[in-house]
């Protein structure tokens, strides 16, 4: 049975990663996951105290993005990015692994690299973004496999700025691998009701979109960045 609209909220990270976001567009978001009860919103980390400060009092959690998009960052600046956002007020990280060792095989080098940001978040829960448009299903496999050893919070499909979003194939192929404990993210091109309500059915726990009001409100949205 799908879910209604408004019962949605609770799965949104209602999001603004453009380079071009605005004080004011940032506060609007906060001001909207307010009125909505979106479960957070998810911003890059330079937007992370205004966003703490805007939502001080509310159920909604901040969340950054780290090494975000590319993923190919030194692992100890993905790791002091996260710490320096939680400490700015994030209550949730969704990192970018490194997409170019996870393709080479280096998986020993993709497990340290996740290890290390995991170990900088602590108790707050971190979500690793894969960038599913740019893998083939073994790639993906692997990637969850990883992520499920070390226990993450979730494994997320894509940034919204790479080669595809988040499909309903890899959704199940993600839940199938992390199993029931962990945290599926669908993300990239989530912009209306019945994809919303399909991702959840699919297996997804989360929903990262820039199109949330529209969701919650039973419409389409017109495409954008994530």
């Amino acid at each position: 049975m799908p879910q209604a609209p408004l019962s949605l909220a609770a799965y949104i990270d209602h999001t603004l990663l453009t380079a071009d976001a605005s004080q004011t567009s940032l506060r609007q978001l906060c001001d909207e996951a307010r009125l909505y009860g979106f479960k957070s919103v998810c911003v890059n980390s330079a937007n992370v105290p205004l966003a703490a400060e805007c939502l001080r009092g509310s159920a909604a959690l901040v969340c950054a993005v780290v090494g975000f998009p590319l993923g190919a960052g030194l692992s100890a600046a993905k790791a002091c990015e996260a710490q320096l956002a939680i400490q700015a007020g994030a209550r949730e990280i969704d990192m970018v692994l490194n997409i170019g060792w996870l393709k080479d095989g280096l998986l020993d080098q993709v497990r340290d690299d996740i290890a290390q940001v995991l170990e900088a978040c602590g108790e707050v829960p971190l979500k690793v973004i894969l960038e599913t448009g740019l893998l083939n299903d073994e790639q993906k496999i692997k990637a969850c496999e990883v992520c499920r050893e070390l226990n993450v919070g979730f494994v997320k499909t894509s940034t919204g700025f790479g080669h595809g979003g988040a499909t309903l194939e890899d959704v199940r192929l993600m839940r199938k691998v992390v199993g029931a404990a962990i945290g599926v993210k669908a993300s990239g091109g989530v912009r209306d009701l019945a994809t919303a309500q399909a991702m959840i059915e699919a297996g997804a726990t989360r929903l990262g979109s820039s199109s949330g009001i529209a969701i919650v409100n039973g419409a389409s949205a017109v495409a954008d960045a994530y």
